[in-house]
């Protein structure tokens, strides 16, 4: 590890505070694998063991006492300061940090936030994954952000964010035009067993992991899958060329040689969520950012034929 960081510093203290790295990584949303290596190149790092471990969890050393008190100081401080700022963002024009997955609700939003707000200034970055768009609110490395989780695996996260649900969303499927299925106004998973499929990479809240019980549930593994990270553009191409299908978000618009198709008993569901640094952000910012994005959404689908058959559906979001 070349250098410390704040997250470094949580983690140490969430371990003294949870005493097992187990609890720990249940508190912070990772997996006790990567708290263990994490902790390995801090100990590393200060050049000393922190913690003594055993069958029944952790407890720190003398050396370790002494940098979990000082790195409390330093987490104390910088969140004063946090605090201190909050209250501003809106008035001074503070910058506001926003994170986005690949959605195209990012314009509406921007657009929406800037004409409630000409005052307060945005920057905008792309992360693909929820759980670490978690871990730079939690660093202070962003403000908000707008990502996704799953019914029943809702994003964790520590008392230092909040979320709250902006819509609940079936997926969809995206077929080429010419495919045998086409003609159908529903396609069920099960008869899609045999098609190769484009699946895009963990996104640290639980996919593609609820993709493939859908398909377990429906009966079959997905013989052929191709790992894709890409625009949407280049999704379509693809799709269109008859390379495979896709699970796609409602959002997903059909275009020349791809259709987009409801799932027959709605197998699989995200959640769109708004999620900000607590007692970061002020509450007028907040507020706005969620109802910009709630309108974007709004805007986009209702202009897409395959969402009319349902009705978007929220669920309750802790608001920490």
């Amino acid at each position: 590890m070349e250098q410390l960081e704040l997250r470094h510093l949580r983690l140490v203290c969430a371990i003294a505070d949870a005493g097992g790295l187990r609890r720990a990584a249940a508190l912070l949303g990772y997996s006790q694998p990567a708290v263990s290596t994490q902790l390995q190149r801090i100990e590393s790092y200060f050049g000393g063991e922190l913690f003594i471990r055993s069958r029944v969890g952790v407890a720190p050393t003398p050396f370790g006492v002494k940098v979990i008190a000082q790195a409390r100081d330093v987490l104390a401080q910088v969140d004063g300061i946090g605090r201190s700022l909050a209250g501003e963002t809106a008035r001074s024009g503070r910058t506001l940090r926003l994170a986005a997955t690949n959605t195209p609700i990012l314009s509406g939003l921007v657009v929406r936030i800037r004409k409630a707000l000409p005052a307060l200034a945005l920057t905008i970055s792309s992360v693909y994954s929820s759980a670490e768009m978690v871990e730079l609110l939690e660093a202070g490395e962003l403000d908000a952000a707008i990502g996704i989780d799953y019914p029943g695996m809702e994003l964790r996260h520590s008392e230092a964010v909040a979320l709250r649900a902006i819509v609940t969303e079936p997926s969809f499927v995206a077929l080429p035009a010419d495919h045998r299925l086409a003609h159908r106004v529903e396609v069920s998973l099960s008869e899609l067993a045999e098609d190769a499929w484009f699946v895009t990479p963990d996104d640290g809240a639980g996919w593609p992991g609820v993709f493939y019980v859908a398909c377990q549930v429906a009966g079959f593994r997905p013989a052929t899958v191709h790992q894709f990270l890409g625009d949407r553009r280049q999704l379509r191409d693809m799709i269109a060329a008859g390379l495979g299908v896709s699970v796609v978000q409602a959002t997903f618009r059909p275009s020349v040689g791809v259709l987009v198709k409801p799932l027959t008993g709605r197998p699989v569901w995200c959640r769109y969520l708004l999620a900000w640094q607590s007692g970061g952000v002020a509450d007028e910012v907040v507020e706005t950012v969620h109802r910009s994005a709630s309108a974007a959404y709004r805007d986009l689908s209702g202009h897409l034929p395959h969402q009319r058959p349902w009705s978007p559906r929220t669920f309750g979001a802790p608001r920490r």
